[in-house]
């Protein structure tokens, strides 16, 4: 397996305030915005952002967690089951600008999951996406990201690794890992 570092911890840091720069752009005090993390990985990303945008606005934006477990068009075509995470909005929904939050844009399927998932708590006013990485050239579905952290030319074979610092990692780093073919 070979891992190569595609985003330092200083990068990323200058990236999620970037990202949070171009949010209060559009979306001003947040007043008619809200922040949903889509679980597990996007709940991190999400934090960050919060934090972020606390320190920049001197108030707290709110911000939730999605899962979409049971929205998933693969969750019955697995062989073992999918665990749920955590579902946590404690925000109305509805009428709101969402502000949808993932590390990696892949195949579009899990943001389509999301829309699903989403529609139970209200219909918001508009939908946007955010995402750390977008996996370029690797779309199922017709989506693609308001907001992006940094875009990767990527292979099928290879994945994306955010690690977060904290979360058995000692600085929070993006990488691109490939598998080595025996």
């Amino acid at each position: 397996m070979q891992k190569r570092l595609i985003v330092n911890h200083q990068l990323l840091d200058i990236m999620v305030m970037r990202l949070c720069h171009q949010l209060i752009e559009n979306h001003g005090d947040f007043s008619d915005s809200v922040i949903l993390g889509l679980q597990p990985r996007g709940k991190q990303v999400a934090q960050r952002l919060q934090q972020t945008l606390a320190t920049i606005l001197g108030k707290q934006v709110p911000t939730g967690y999605l899962d979409t477990t049971f929205h998933r068009d693969d969750f019955r075509r697995r062989e073992t089951p999918l665990t749920a995470n955590a579902t946590k909005i404690d925000f109305l929904v509805e009428g709101k600008k969402v502000i949808l939050v993932d590390d990696v844009l892949y195949t579009g399927r899990s943001v389509r999951a999301a829309m699903d998932a989403m529609i139970a708590y209200g219909r918001p006013a508009n939908v946007e996406l955010l995402v750390l990485i977008d996996r370029l050239y690797s779309r199922d579905l017709p989506i693609e990201a308001t907001y992006v952290g940094r875009r990767v030319n990527s292979l099928q074979s290879q994945r994306v690794l955010v690690e977060w610092k904290g979360d058995s990692a000692t600085e929070d780093n993006i990488w691109l890992i490939t598998k080595n073919e025996d």
